[in-house]
């Protein structure tokens, strides 16, 4: 357990210039810092980024999990997804409802069926039958997080990747989706290789507006240009940004590779993010 480790947390892409975000920064470096000491203590990127995605769907200050906003229905339906890079395993659930974790439930998808993604009442089931947390009330547990925001397509996502020291990627991300969505939409975040992706070379987490990572494959693209085209990261994760762009749409990702560098790219307004570098330094931004 003597190999280098780097941890990545998003908060979601598209900052607001007249709020300057003081409990998210805040909160996203408690969480790198609990990240960073998992990973020097030796455990796994699983359990991390499980565990960092869990606070952050719990903490109410995203949109995701505790901070989602409901569907034009009324209805919380929210995704999430779970990869681990060493044998590609991966666990999806899509507008799931009345539980606190989404990606524990991805996760439990993962690990306990021979499915990859679970929707709407069967992921319902499922959790209930893996005695996940319920909400208990759904006017009183949520707490949308997102302000008023007049964007044609408002977005909020959150999302973790990291390299443990035993050389392991794992990338997982959580949303409430869209603002305002219509019920039963699912964006990029649960599709595996468009909003979450991760093998032995890239470990990838996608945030902005899912219908355009959706159309490019975003997350799987940024391992297709490493892997087929021989780009480092940054090159890769950018050239996968600008073809989000180049269709009109915004957004970011976060993305470590297996040596432990770091990207993170956005064509947004900002993107709320934390990071974990190999040198152990951390640092938070939302610019």
């Amino acid at each position: 357990m003597s190999g280098a480790y780097a941890l990545l947390l998003h908060g979601g892409a598209g900052v607001l210039a007249d709020h300057g975000y003081p409990d998210q920064i805040v909160h996203m470096r408690k969480l790198a810092e609990l990240g960073k000491a998992m990973l020097e203590s030796g455990e796994s990127a699983l359990d991390t980024v499980t565990e960092i995605v869990r606070q952050l769907e719990a903490s109410g200050l995203y949109v995701a999990g505790k901070g989602a906003s409901p569907n034009k229905a009324g209805r919380y339906e929210l995704d999430a997804a779970i990869m681990t890079g060493i044998d590609r395993k991966a666990g999806a659930v899509a507008a799931l409802t009345g539980f606190v974790s989404p990606v524990h439930a991805a996760r439990a998808v993962m690990e306990t069926t021979p499915h990859v993604m679970l929707a709407g009442r069967g992921a319902d089931a499922f959790a209930m039958q893996q005695g996940l947390e319920c909400v208990d009330s759904v006017n009183d547990y949520y707490t949308p997080a997102a302000a008023p925001d007049d964007r044609a397509m408002a977005t909020g996502t959150v999302g973790c990747v990291a390299l443990d020291r035993a050389g392991h990627l794992v990338a997982a991300t959580s949303t409430g989706g869209t603002l305002n969505k219509m019920e039963g939409r699912i964006g990029d975040c649960p599709v595996i290789g468009s909003g979450t992706w991760a093998d032995d070379r890239v470990a990838v987490s996608c945030t902005g507006q899912g219908e355009y990572f959706l159309r490019t494959a975003t997350a799987k693209d940024v391992a297709a240009r490493m892997a087929y085209g021989g780009a480092d990261l940054a090159t890769a994760c950018q050239a996968a940004i600008d073809d989000v762009g180049a269709l009109g749409g915004e957004g970011g990702l976060i993305a470590v590779d297996r040596h432990g560098h770091i990207a993170q790219p956005f064509n947004s307004p900002g993107m709320k993010r934390a990071v974990v570098h190999a040198d152990g330094q951390i640092t938070v931004d939302i610019n």
